[in-house]
């Protein structure tokens, strides 16, 4: 069973999540911890639960999804995990900050792991997620699926009731509405975690959302 909490974190109230089992190993999923605040309950989580975290995974590569990453990499050694067609992204942070956010990022920023493809799992702990490529809000943007426990981390391209936005560079609504009716597909109990706002499922998506169908 898995053990999932999730911290609202910095100036766009972004979902990072911590994924643990029963072997204590975790993951770290869109770690935006920005704000001191941010950075002291990502700790507070993992050492009052005797966590062990093993892997630093983004959705996608957009900044406000990886704030937190040197703060992860200088605490925990991990290297953020991203998709091949958005490690571009991640390689220009400090750009993106100062396009998106109208802020400077001063601190050095880690190494990437090597890349992500569909072609990969993600092993940890007694657990795996497949990767489902997702483009259409970045070029890079993925799903992370646990189709063992039901359970999808969607990051910007599925929320309750809309979908992940397509103006900004490497965005395509057409690559988007595919992305969208892949997911579709997936069970209709699947728990979606999205990288911004409340849980949904599949079934609720496909009853309420106007962007999803069969």
């Amino acid at each position: 069973m898995l053990n999932i909490h999730h911290i609202v974190c910095n100036m766009l109230q972004e979902n990072c999540y911590v994924v643990s089992d029963e072997t204590k190993e975790c993951v770290i999923i869109d770690c935006g911890v920005f704000f001191d605040k941010d950075k002291e309950a990502l700790k507070k989580y993992i050492t009052d639960n005797q966590l062990k975290p093993s892997r630093l995974l983004a959705t996608h590569g957009h900044v406000d999804h990886n704030l937190g990453n040197a703060f992860v990499y200088d605490t925990y050694g991990l290297q953020p995990e991203v998709h091949e067609d958005d490690s571009q992204l991640l390689e220009h942070l400090p750009e993106q900050a100062a396009y998106l956010l109208n802020m400077p990022l001063e601190e050095p920023q880690p190494p990437l792991a090597p890349c992500l493809t569909e072609a990969h799992t993600i092993q940890w702990g007694n657990h795996c997620f497949t990767i489902i490529h997702t483009p259409g809000h970045t070029e890079g943007s993925c799903v992370f699926y646990c189709a063992e426990e039901g359970i999808a981390f969607t990051g910007d391209t599925l929320f309750r009731g809309s979908v992940g936005r397509v103006d900004l560079p490497g965005g395509s609504m057409f690559k988007m509405m595919q992305s969208i009716r892949h997911l579709s597909q997936l069970p209709d109990t699947t728990r979606v975690f999205s990288g911004h706002g409340p849980e949904t499922t599949i079934g609720y998506e496909l009853a309420h959302n106007p962007y999803l169908d069969r």
